[in-house]
């Protein structure tokens, strides 16, 4: 069986390990590249370069990476869904609802295999946990509390730090928790001059009762990205800067006083930092489309699934706005009004 012709938007900071994983992928090649910018960092090789979308696609490709900014996820997307191309787009899908909403759309009504590169669902420690949770090792999942700070990329430009880094966390705890949003309150902070939130904190309630919680800056020196999942029988904790998981059990201590006995308190128990091989997020991510895209069992983040972020993300900067709780509309309500 030939190798699936693969093409790649988007040279930029992300581009270029697209590049990297997408030129040693087994079963595909890369065979064009494209960015109006031109090849900054170099990945191109002795690939043609292109400076459109449109140039992409007339090399024949079979599905494409799209790495641009934001703000033309829409368009490059639906060129490819007119052209017949499968497209993994980085996150978030697009930069408002009602363009995520005709993205999803064009790729399901062309039948085509579309995904968002929300590449934190990928590493390892949240693999392993997400993988633990169904084995019902954790039992009922009371709460989920991520932790995402750090220094302010230059590269971006055209979001705020809800829709780019926050939406990692959006995706994760609705994948982990295999729940939906249903409600988030939250609050923003603008400190380095930019017209975009530079810090977010955000409290969420999940269709299965879990309650969610989310620190987002790029303020912060201390770059800590941290996932913190609570249930009945302990705590996981997931550090996935270093792909670590580590299991904070309840202590079993047995309660004699007749009045407290009603209450099942928590103590510390044994704690248990798993040995979990970590490949490389990114690549398993790419691993993952390219099975999606030759009909195999694969776990993508869908155009349904990324369109969803958007929506709790939009629900969020509207509650920093308003200074009120916003409910989430539920899946695939107002899909249809939104397309126009």
């Amino acid at each position: 069986m030939a190798n699936l012709r693969a093409g790649l938007i988007g040279l930029g900071m992300m581009g270029r390990h697209h590049a990297r994983v997408l030129g040693s992928l087994p079963g595909v090649d890369l065979v064009a590249v494209a960015d109006p910018g031109g090849d900054a960092h170099g990945v191109a090789g002795d690939r043609p370069l292109e400076d459109s979308i449109e140039g992409l696609i007339k090399h024949g490709i079979d599905y494409c990476m799209v790495a641009v900014p934001t703000v033309y996820h829409e368009p490059v997307g639906l060129a490819l869904a007119a052209a017949g191309v499968h497209a993994i787009i980085e996150k978030p899908l697009a930069q408002d609802t009602p363009s995520a909403v005709r993205l999803a759309k064009a790729f399901e009504e062309a039948g085509l295999i579309g995904a968002v590169g929300h590449i934190e669902r990928y590493n390892p420690a949240l693999q392993s946990a997400r993988a633990r949770l169904e084995a019902g090792e954790l039992g009922d999942v009371y709460q989920v509390t991520t932790r995402r700070q750090g220094p302010f990329p230059a590269r971006i430009a055209d979001v705020g730090v809800v829709k780019d880094l926050g939406t990692h966390d959006i995706d994760l705890t609705a994948w982990v928790t295999q729940q939906e949003y249903t409600s988030v309150a939250a609050r923003t902070a603008y400190k380095s001059g930019r017209e975009h939130e530079d810090l977010v904190a955000v409290v969420g309630q999940l269709s299965g009762g879990t309650v969610t919680s989310h620190l987002v800056n790029w303020l912060s020196p201390l770059k800590e990205r941290v996932t913190i999942i609570t249930g009945e029988r302990g705590a996981f904790v997931a550090d996935t800067l270093t792909a670590d998981l580590t299991f904070h059990a309840n202590g079993e201590v047995s309660t004699t006083w007749d009045d407290i006995s009603r209450f099942r308190g928590v103590s510390e128990g044994d704690v248990v930092r798993y040995a979990i091989a970590k490949p490389e997020p990114l690549r398993v991510e790419h691993e993952n489309f390219r099975d999606a895209v030759l009909g195999k069992e694969a776990d993508i983040v869908t155009m349904s699934q990324g369109l969803d972020v958007v929506r709790v993300a939009e629900a969020c900067i509207e509650s920093a706005r308003t200074g009120t709780t916003v409910a989430v509309a539920a899946r695939g309500a107002g899909a249809d009004a939104s397309v126009g």
